[in-house]
This record gives structure tokens, sequence and C-alpha cells, in this order.
């Protein structure tokens, strides 16, 4: 079975009409961000490595930007007023921080979304891309591209919980650790979503 056959079953089939999650899961006794928020659609994508085995793409942001620089995310951004949908606003942000074209990814469905005390709603969106693709990044916001093996993402022993205040509230949340790289926030609790979906495989 290939991994967009293993997918598509387990994966929302059209964007939740309700944000299921809320930044990067609040501790009780703090506040929740307010409903609603700037549209946004982040690309989960899996390359389809056939010898190696899946893996997740990612990208770490640049020092210079004024929103989580140096962190490590999906590629995606805010809806624009032509974006028609939520895949359409995460293959083009994709297609603009790397350079891997919408039609060299297969989308196999949905994920919940994500209400940030930033002010966003976030669609995650999961594709699968062809391996082959050619990456030219943004340098003006991306100052690395890398894949982790999906089956790393997946095992419960790699992540955990931790717990800092950030903007004023105290948070709780998944990080991952891959060779040098810090994966947290969001981004994290985007990839436990998804491996609690794909738990049996």
């Amino acid at each position: 079975m290939s991994i967009l056959e293993t997918l598509r079953p387990r994966l929302l089939q059209a964007p939740p009409e309700v944000a299921a999650h809320d930044d990067y899961e609040l501790t009780p006794d703090a506040p929740r961000p307010a409903p609603g928020g700037v549209k946004a659609a982040v690309l989960l994508p899996v390359v389809a490595r056939s010898e190696s085995g899946p893996t997740i793409l990612f990208t770490r942001r640049t020092e210079q930007l004024a929103r989580h620089s140096g962190q490590v995310s999906f590629p995606g951004g805010r809806s624009e007023a032509g974006d028609t949908s939520a895949i359409e606003t995460a293959l083009r942000e994709t297609f603009e921080e790397t350079g891997i074209a919408p039609g060299l990814v297969t989308v196999a469905g949905h994920l919940g979304r994500y209400l940030t005390g930033t002010g966003f709603d976030i669609q995650p969106v999961v594709g699968v891309v062809a391996p082959g693709f050619v990456l030219t990044p943004d340098a003006r916001e991306v100052a690395e591209v890398f894949e982790v093996p999906l089956a790393f993402l997946l095992d419960p022993a790699n992540r955990r919980r931790e717990s800092r205040p950030l903007g004023g509230r105290q948070r709780s949340y998944y990080a991952f650790t891959y060779r040098e790289h810090e994966i947290w926030g969001i981004t994290a609790a985007i990839i436990v979503d998804l491996a609690q979906r794909l738990h049996d495989i």
C-alpha cells in the first residue's frame, strides 16, 4: 500500500468547520485565544521515499523575520484574497518558500485547525510529494529545508511535553529533537495529531 493510500482514510477529506485546538495546548488556567483570526494554512509535506521510507519536510525560518524567527515550521502562511481554499494557500506558500511546485503534491487530506494567541486560524493540509523535486528556497524567509523520517515522528518515545511562559502565559506544548533541530509548539502539535491518526500502522 502506498503512503497516499495509507493517509487518505485517516484524514479529514474536507476542512473542519470549527477549530479543534488552541495555541499548542495552553495550560488549564490560561485564557483561550479568541475565536476567528487571520486565515492561514500550512502544508505537511510527506515525501514518498521508496527506499528509506517516507519523510516529512520542514523549513527553518530565517533569523531576521519578525515572527517566529529561527524556528522550525511547515511551509505555509496567511491566505490571500485570491486563494479559493486552504489547499490553494498551502500549495502557493509551499511553492513560494521552497520551490516545490503544486503539480508535485497530491493532497491526502486535512488535520484539525489551530487557533493561535498571535491571531491566526491555521488549517494544516497533508500532501504527498513526489521525490525528485528541486528545492529553491526563498532566502528571505527560509534558512534551511530538511526532512525527518516519518517513523521517527510517529514513535511516541521521540516526543516530549514541555512548559514555559510565552507571551505572558504559561503554555504546555509538544517537542521533538531530531539531530540539531528542535521542533516544538504548533508544528509539533500538528505532527502529534497526524501520529494519533496513524497510531496503528
